[in-house]
């Protein structure tokens, strides 16, 4: 008998781009990650991620918009938790590679589109950083919103 993919986390849903394991390898050590949020009514502003104090279970992940550390907020996340983020339902998402040009570089990524009833959300997961998407759009009622990660920095 095989072993279960890592990838799948339950039925019903595709495999995520990364494994717990993989997202540990990525971020246990530390990054700070600079994220652009891009709003319908062309409102921009740039938030920190940091994830500090990694160990096999998980890590610290502070938040906090870029110019008000004095706003962060920290809890604890676990690897699983990070790759259940990107858990998404089989009968309402495809699955693609593209490459894309980003402020990180060309990167190669995997495009999740993702359908349900209150619109779509497109996320691009580099293949060379496990973790979050470095770019993933929502469009609904109100318009699209973008997320851009700017600039990862590891350790």
């Amino acid at each position: 008998m095989s072993e279960p993919d890592p990838h799948v986390i339950a039925e019903g849903l595709l495999p995520t781009p990364f494994t717990a394991d993989e997202i540990r390898e990525a971020l246990r050590g530390g990054a700070t990650i600079r994220i652009l949020d891009e709003e319908p009514d062309g409102a921009r502003s740039e938030r920190i991620n940091r994830f500090a104090d990694g160990d096999e279970v998980g890590a610290l992940l502070t938040t906090h918009p870029l110019d008000d550390v004095e706003a962060a907020v920290s809890k604890r996340v676990s690897w699983r938790d990070l790759q259940e983020h990107a858990a998404f339902p089989a009968d309402r998402t495809t699955v693609v590679t593209e490459t894309i040009e980003h402020p990180l570089g060309q990167l190669e990524c995997l495009r999740y589109d993702v359908n349900d009833d209150d619109g779509v959300a497109v996320f691009w997961f580099a293949l060379a950083h496990p973790g979050m998407p470095v770019l993933y759009e929502t469009t609904d009622a109100t318009g699209s919103t973008r997320t851009i990660v700017q600039e990862i920095a590891r350790g």
